[in-house]
């Protein structure tokens, strides 16, 4: 910016063979005109111009967006301090004094041009790094967040699978935490586990996790009797991309998911043939490498087993190596099936209607005693699961209230409890008679007395139909004639309209419809209603004086 001709000409010849892009300006107002537009990294400007001098022009183009950091040097034939110093304070950098020198001009020009871009860079890099604090700071806080819910959810998790929460007072069951305990000090890192199916093998297994050094890492389940035969090594090791079609990412297998944790393999006897060197080369080594990978990853993991079949059958039949089993056996527990350890029902019971009661948000329910003794007397062939299934069903039915009896739903028929004696001493009751081959679970007779009336077939006599519950009830309401509030509701009904279909008992009682067909077949099997039709045309009507006393 310059308003002599000559001084442009010099200029651009000198800047133009440099290599620079020069735009000239013969005045201050064309250059505020065209700097916008024009976008400089530096500004070279005269002094003394007419009408706006270099001073005033330079404070002005400083005011445009984005010029601000522009440097700015003067030229100048004056070089009195006082000028210098308002050429500073209108924002330049330095100075080139005419008669200038083509070198040294291009000398400044391009230290001042490095200067503004190493600047520019170490703003774009301050600014990037900040962004990354910002990030970080961001990832950090959400890291916190996340680390206080998963103490929280291993917090919870140690109060639901912990060693605390494996209830029992029998001597057999005292063992087996003495047991735990003691693999979970010394932290095992190999354990097998053995009971029948529904034990509570994962139980102890998660119990052992939340007791160990290991209790903040992962734990990860695998049901190896799900695992299918040409993924099983995928799945268990990972995969590279591109290791085969349709493997277009790398993907970690369950070793790598349970690093730093426990790795619980359940039903570990139908682990696929195929996959068991692999398993037991993984163990020795502790590494494991990706289908399509080249190097092995190093592992930290704990393995639990657990499985309800003979190992020694099925390595005398070539189905499990025996390697592999020794590996796993550093440590073994056997887990007794609910049945042998009968004292512990009562506790147990307490303990899952605890549980549920907290997930359904009701306050903890009383187990009434005659459900208590109905739990005891049963084998539970499918052991602590089916006992917390049947109190989980139990729960619902009895939407918070007392669990009696009649909430408690059995695979098979429970042996009657021991009657009691006036002086308090219990008589052993009769064994229930066997109704099919050795270990296979009796019928349950329950669901005909259900069903008679509402899938079409046949009436029988109800008496023989009814289940154990009911028939307790049945006897207690013929000797003393008395009904329930709710059997009084149905009665109440019928003998104002003459009869009552189960769709109008649940709309009368605001239960399900097991619940009503409970009542209606009880009230039925007591002589009080008699049903007629089938199925969903099934009613019940007061019986007459001769059915009444037959």
């Amino acid at each position: 910016m310059d308003d002599v001709p000559a001084n442009l000409s010099l200029l651009i010849d000198t800047l133009e063979a440099a290599g620079h892009r020069v735009v000239a300006a013969p005045s201050g107002e064309v250059a505020l005109q065209i700097a916008p537009e024009a976008r400089p990294d530096l500004v070279l400007m005269d002094v003394m111009m007419p009408r706006m001098d270099g001073f005033e022009t330079c404070r002005r183009l400083k005011a445009i967006e984005g010029m601000d950091s522009v440097p700015v040097i003067f030229l100048t034939a004056r070089d009195e301090p006082e000028d210098v110093a308002a050429g500073f304070r209108a924002g330049g950098v330095d100075y080139v004094h005419k008669p200038f020198c083509p070198e040294e001009a291009v000398l400044r020009v391009e230290t001042h041009l490095r200067i503004r871009h190493l600047t520019r860079a170490m703003h774009d890099k301050n600014a990037a790094l900040e962004a990354e604090i910002r990030r970080r700071d961001r990832a950090e806080r959400e890291r916190d967040r996340s680390e206080a819910r998963l103490r929280a959810l291993a917090q919870r998790d140690a109060e639901r699978w912990g060693i605390a929460g494996l209830l029992g007072q029998s001597p057999t069951f005292r063992r087996i935490l003495d047991t735990v305990r003691k693999a979970a000090d010394f932290g095992a890192t190999r354990v097998l586990i053995f009971g029948e199916s529904g034990t509570g093998k994962e139980l102890l297994a998660r119990a052992l996790h939340a007791a160990g050094p290991r209790s903040e890492g992962p734990f990860i389940a695998v049901n190896c009797s799900a695992v299918p035969g040409e993924l099983a090594e995928s799945l268990f090791f990972g995969h590279a991309k591109g290791a085969f079609t349709g493997a277009t990412a790398d993907r970690p297998g369950y070793f790598e998911l349970a690093d730093g944790g426990t790795l619980f393999l359940d039903e570990i006897s139908d682990l696929p043939l195929p996959l068991q060197p692999k398993l037991l080369r993984a163990l020795e080594e502790t590494a494991i490498t990706r289908i399509g990978a080249a190097q092995p990853h190093p592992i930290n993991v704990a393995i639990l087993a657990a499985s309800n079949a003979d190992f020694t059958e099925r390595m005398a039949k070539g189905q499990f190596r025996p390697d592999l089993y020794f590996r796993l056996a550093r440590f073994t527990v056997e887990v007794p099936p609910l049945r042998d350890r009968r004292e512990d029902i009562p506790l147990l019971a307490h303990h899952f209607a605890q549980l549920f009661a907290r997930e359904m948000n009701l306050s903890p329910p009383r187990i009434s005693d005659a459900a208590l003794r109905a739990l005891e007397a049963y084998d539970f062939p499918g052991n602590v699961r089916e006992l917390k299934n049947i109190l989980e069903r139990a729960l619902m039915e009895s939407e918070g209230a007392e669990v009696r009896e009649l909430h408690l739903h059995f695979f098979g028929p429970a042996r009657r409890p021991p009657p009691s004696a006036p002086d308090g001493s219990v008589h052993p009751a009769p064994e229930a008679p066997q109704t099919g081959p050795p270990g296979v679970p009796a019928a349950d007779h329950s669901h005909d007395a259900r069903t008679d009336c509402e899938e079409g077939v046949d009436p029988v006599p109800a008496s023989s139909l009814v289940p154990a519950q009911i028939k307790d009830e049945v006897e207690a309401s013929q000797n003393h004639e008395t009904l329930t509030a709710e059997e009084s509701r149905i009665m109440g009904f019928v003998r104002s309209h003459g009869t009552i279909s189960n769709a109008e008992g649940r709309d009368l009682l605001g239960r399900d419809r097991n619940h009503t067909n409970y009542l209606l077949h009880k009230l039925t099997a007591t002589g009080y209603l008699v049903c007629e039709g089938h199925g969903r045309w099934a009613r019940y009507r007061l019986p007459d004086y001769t059915e009444r006393h037959k």
